[in-house]
């Protein structure tokens, strides 16, 4: 089940907060409960996405993109995601999540979320592809920044997040069966 009550919990923790600008990190920290884990112990893999969504919706609300939204009736989706996954996580762990907006292109916002733990290593990091979309279809990124009070055009994205752009827009879909 979707963890609402903690997402709530989020929002509250971040109402009075000041807002930030698409390039700036919103920090959120979170603990691993019980219920997070998998059958070894560890944070599941499932879990880490559903914790990443409590500090990206937050952040996406300090940025304005919810003001953003409900003024121009759009909505927000995945469109893909990378994980890389280095250090366990253990129940009780107290976790520190950045999140940030890395840049985007002519369709889509690359999102950089990672999670830190108390002895200052990084666990997990993810780059996350996100689209603000309508009835009609996806809504320029240019638009949206347009709308946040932000630069049309992107900083430019480092090569990491290039190279994942461009193996994904090498992949074939649909996926042969």
């Amino acid at each position: 089940m979707y963890p609402f009550v903690r997402l709530a919990n989020e929002f509250r923790r971040f109402r009075g907060a000041p807002p930030l600008s698409l390039g700036q990190a919103h920090v959120s920290r979170h603990r691993v409960w019980p219920w997070d884990l998998d059958p070894w112990s560890e944070l599941n893999n499932g879990r880490t996405l559903t914790l990443y969504d409590l500090g990206r919706l937050p952040y996406s609300r300090r940025v304005g993109l919810f003001a953003a939204m409900r003024a121009n009736g759009w909505r927000a989706t995945v469109a893909g995601v990378s994980v890389r996954y280095r250090r366990r996580i253990t129940a009780l762990s107290v976790l520190e999540m950045r999140t940030r907006t890395l840049g985007w292109d002519h369709r889509f916002f690359y999102i950089d979320q990672s999670l830190w733990r108390a002895d200052g290593e990084c666990a997990n990091q993810m780059l996350l592809r996100s689209a603000v979309i309508t009835a009609d279809g996806i809504v320029a990124p240019a638009q949206v920044t347009a709308a946040l009070g932000g630069p049309a055009e992107s900083p430019p994205l480092p090569d990491w997040a290039r190279a994942w752009i461009a193996a994904e827009d090498s992949r074939p879909w649909p996926p042969a069966r």
